[in-house]
């Protein structure tokens, strides 16, 4: 046998891209898109008609999905943009520690411990006392790029 047979292999997304193309034109109001290599969602998109010599350029406004800044961009209808894989779990929240970490359980019984209570200061209020009067909540984390977040919280439902 090969002496070098024994690879490992530390990557866990499989080689999956964290983003995908797709036409400019193809793309939809709620749906995902990078911009300036930020992952955004479009609240609003307009195109503008061809001119003399051009292409049809959609105009687009859309919010960052972690931090919430709008940002904006122009770009020919024909041209691709990059689109985020986004992923979206729900967690049940078990504890949260003294420095702000969010302890969670999946559905399948894996726990992390690795995000802290979201910036939105709303949110993390709504967090901290839904788990201070002890109700079951489910957070939902979104992932893009690398980043993941709680972006939703509500009430487990209890089981019967």
């Amino acid at each position: 046998p090969c002496p070098h047979s024994e690879e490992t292999f530390e990557r866990v997304d499989a080689g999956a891209s964290a983003t995908y193309p797709m036409q400019a034109s193809a793309l939809r109001k709620n749906g995902f898109v990078m911009i300036k290599e930020q992952p955004c969602k479009i609240v609003d998109m307009s195109t503008s008609k061809t001119g003399k010599h051009g292409h049809a350029k959609i105009h687009f406004i859309a919010i960052n999905i972690f931090n919430g800044k709008k940002v904006e961009d122009l770009c020919p209808s024909t041209h691709n943009m990059n689109v985020p894989v986004a992923t979206r779990k729900d967690y049940t929240l078990c504890d949260i520690t003294a420095d702000g970490f969010l302890e969670m359980m999946s559905e399948d019984g894996q726990t992390r411990s690795d995000l802290k209570l979201p910036e939105d200061a709303e949110l993390s209020a709504q967090i901290k006392t839904g788990f201070e009067e002890g109700a079951d909540q489910l957070l939902t984390v979104l992932g893009a790029c690398g980043q993941e977040q709680v972006i939703a919280v509500r009430s487990a439902a209890a089981p019967k």
